[in-house]
């Protein structure tokens, strides 16, 4: 073996062995430092992500779940910012206010891309933002509420408490984001002036250069680039995000037309269901039909548990009353009044007043006017058609040929009295000389127990009409 070489240095031995597991460990911390700094500009070389949500058209009910979505998905993401791209000339107050909302809760940095207008609803969704971008040639303001008529009418003005409710909205927002209130109240009301800036009895809207002149927008850029530049998170990976089809379907539930059409057809099926002595096809269409129409407007926040339960709660009302308790009487009334207020409040939103309050209920009493219309035709009608018929007898006979409708060559019943065995609402069973007879009364509601007399025999249709007590042949 040989000894291992010594040296010196300081007063210390150092042997090679020592040296070379000095320079080894030099070597390493060297190559760490190399590779760590690699890694770093890898890190750093990841670009941001960035999403974008286009707000065009009308603004809707249907709008809000999707920016919460893409505000929830930009969150978890961890995204730098989530970019509103808006294009419209407004719509509904209280849609906007959730927006609104969701904009101010945010966990994401959100921007507004006014490209190239931001009217009426729009602006408060644009001032709602934590920063303002508008293109050139951009437009923002003009925010005045109005109440919608029919088709092809012109807007009606609302009351003052509406103007001052939506006034002081648009100044808590821009507050909020520190803009100038006065310039976001003289967008909602008139008679706000602003020297220099507008004359009183007009409206503010301001154009992009006159937005950044008076600080209520932060920055000009004509496209999405520029924006980012802008904003300092150029190059970021861009998602546009775009409603899915359940958003879609929600938009298409809960709008106008169709949800009246939805309640005239629930408020129908029921009808027609207790009338006929059984709920079938009728009610469980009529089921349905509401179903759709308070889903809808439970996923845009306007329908609870409070409306459901109303609705819920009248329609028991209603079964009880007939099939329950004789007569029409105060459960029957209160049931109606639940199901009404369960579908009206379902249609107000946050910020809606006295007049939004009137036109919801002249919507829901149509429904229902309609529907009782559409119903006493059916009952008129229905029982002749071959469908029709078996449809409304469905519940009401049994298995046995004790049962069974008398045949097309049977007059033998023409004449003859009995007494009802079910209530004819307008089908339903009789007891005609010690035989259960299928009948339909002639239009009239016949309660069980009462005397019929069978006037017309159509084919296997047997028609009765009500007796008084007096005439009844015993």
């Amino acid at each position: 073996m040989h000894a291992c070489p010594k040296y010196m240095s300081g007063g210390r031995t150092v042997t090679a062995r020592s040296v070379v597991r000095n320079l080894v460990g030099s070597l390493s911390l060297l190559a760490l430092g190399c590779v760590a700094p690699s890694a770093s500009a890898l890190a750093k070389e990841k670009p941001p992500v960035v999403y974008v949500a286009p707000i065009e058209g009308i603004i809707d009910l249907g709008l809000a779940p999707f920016v919460q979505r893409v505000l929830d998905e930009a969150t978890q993401a961890g995204a730098a910012a989530v970019i509103l791209e808006i294009n419209t000339f407004g719509g509904r107050v209280d849609a906007a206010v959730l927006i609104r909302d969701a904009l101010l809760n945010s966990k994401v940095r959100t921007v507004a891309f006014v490209n190239k207008r931001a009217i009426s609803a729009g602006a408060l969704i644009s001032l709602a933002a934590e920063n303002l971008v508008m293109a050139g040639g951009g437009t923002i303001g003009a925010a005045m509420p109005v109440q919608m008529g029919q088709p092809g009418a012109a807007a009606q003005p609302v009351a003052e408490k509406t103007v001052s409710y939506v006034r002081k909205e648009f100044r808590a927002t821009a507050e909020s984001r520190k803009r100038p209130p006065l310039l976001a109240e003289a967008m909602v009301d008139a008679d706000v002036e602003i020297p220099g800036v507008n004359e009183k009895g007009k409206l503010l809207t301001l154009t992009t250069e006159e937005a950044l002149k008076h600080k209520l927008a932060d920055f000009r850029a004509d496209t999405m680039e520029s924006a980012l530049e802008s904003l300092g998170i150029q190059g970021a990976e861009i998602r546009r995000a775009s409603p899915n089809w359940a958003e879609n379907l929600v938009r298409f539930l809960t709008h106008p037309v169709l949800s009246s059409l939805l309640m005239t057809i629930g408020m129908l099926g029921i009808i027609v269901g207790v009338r006929t002595g059984g709920f079938g096809i009728a009610g469980g269409v009529g089921v349905a039909s509401l179903a759709l129409f308070f889903w809808g407007h439970w996923l845009v926040q306007l329908a609870g548990w409070e409306e459901l339960l109303l609705a819920v709660s009248g329609v028991i009302l209603l079964v009880v009353e007939i099939f329950v308790i004789p007569g029409f009487g105060f459960a029957g009334v209160l049931g109606i009044v639940a199901i009404l207020a369960g579908l009206i409040l379902s249609l107000i939103g946050a910020g809606d007043t006295t007049e939004v309050v009137l036109m919801a209920t002249g919507r829901v009493v149509f429904s229902l006017l309609i529907a009782l219309v559409a119903s006493l035709v059916m009952l008129r009608f229905l029982p002749r058609l071959p469908f029709g018929r078996r449809l409304i007898l469905e519940t009401g006979l049994g298995a046995g040929q004790e049962y069974g409708s008398a045949p097309d060559s049977d007059r033998r019943w023409l004449g003859k009295q009995g007494r009802a065995l079910s209530p004819l609402r307008p089908a339903g069973i009789a007891e005609i000389e010690g035989e259960r007879v299928d009948i339909v009364s002639d239009g009239e509601l016949i309660d069980a127990g009462q005397l019929v007399e069978v006037t017309r025999v159509d084919g296997n249709r047997i028609v009765v009409r009500r007796l008084p007590h007096i005439n009844a042949k015993e």
